[in-house]
């Protein structure tokens, strides 16, 4: 069993998103008639590998669900994460209160497969995704074996907080910015890729080389596991989603 860390914070600018569904804040807004927030915790905490859940949230007043732990949340992401690694004081997977289609299988099956590294993410390939839900649109980064989407599932293991923070952060880059991601791996990195020589295993063993620590993936068979609520079109896709099944 390990602890859950839900990052339910704002972006430094303002709650666009909420603004547009109506709601003060974004992990607020609803989907399926129930906050995408108390649809991640109930995903969690029905997935039965779990068994302490952590929200770090700007506005902890707003977090009223039981059998919940909940802190504020810091001036950035990453400063958030530190705190969140902190407070749980261990093993945590961590997820966002906008992985609104958030399933226990998906926690199950992420959890169950996970390898044994200091840092794991979840990934999905495009054609699964796409599959999955033709009409999303998600960043790919094209790699050798397939084209990949992160999926919002991450774990850390026994490790120090600044420095685990440090080799996710490079892991939310290839969800989010692939390109910039390339950038950090190195030279031999962006001629392999521009080849279209450099897999997962290349990409793994350079992060693990910048970030000092051992990292990891499980491929997810759940194409929807990469869909998150960013944008106004992600929320009406996802609420299409939810209605539809």
């Amino acid at each position: 069993m390990t602890a859950a860390l839900v990052l339910a914070g704002t972006r430094k600018g303002g709650d666009q998103l909420a603004e547009f569904a109506g709601v003060s804040h974004k992990a607020l807004i609803p989907v399926g008639g129930e906050p995408m927030l108390e649809r991640v915790v109930h995903a969690l905490k029905e997935s039965g590998r779990v068994d302490r859940i952590v929200v770090s949230i700007n506005r902890p007043k707003l977090v009223t669900m039981p059998g919940v732990e909940v802190i504020r949340s810091a001036r950035t992401l990453s400063e958030s994460v530190i705190d969140g690694l902190r407070t749980t004081g261990g093993p945590t997977l961590i997820t966002t209160a906008d992985h609104a289609l958030l399933e226990p299988e998906w926690v199950r099956y992420f959890m169950d497969h996970r390898p044994a590294k200091d840092v794991v993410i979840g990934v999905a390939r495009a054609e699964i995704v796409m599959a999955a839900a033709p009409d999303t649109k998600r960043t790919f980064i094209k790699l050798a074996d397939a084209a990949y989407s992160g999926c919002n599932l991450f774990h850390l293991d026994n490790v120090d907080a600044e420095h685990a923070i440090g080799l996710w952060r490079e892991f939310e880059q290839l969800r989010k910015k692939p390109l910039k991601m390339l950038h950090k791996l190195g030279p031999s990195a962006i001629l392999a890729y521009a080849m279209g020589r450099l897999t997962v295993a290349r990409v793994i063993a350079e992060v693990e080389r910048i970030g000092g620590l051992t990292a990891g993936v499980v491929e997810m068979p759940f194409g929807r596991a990469a869909i998150d609520v960013d944008k106004p079109e992600d929320l009406i896709l996802v609420r299409r989603l939810v209605e539809a099944a």
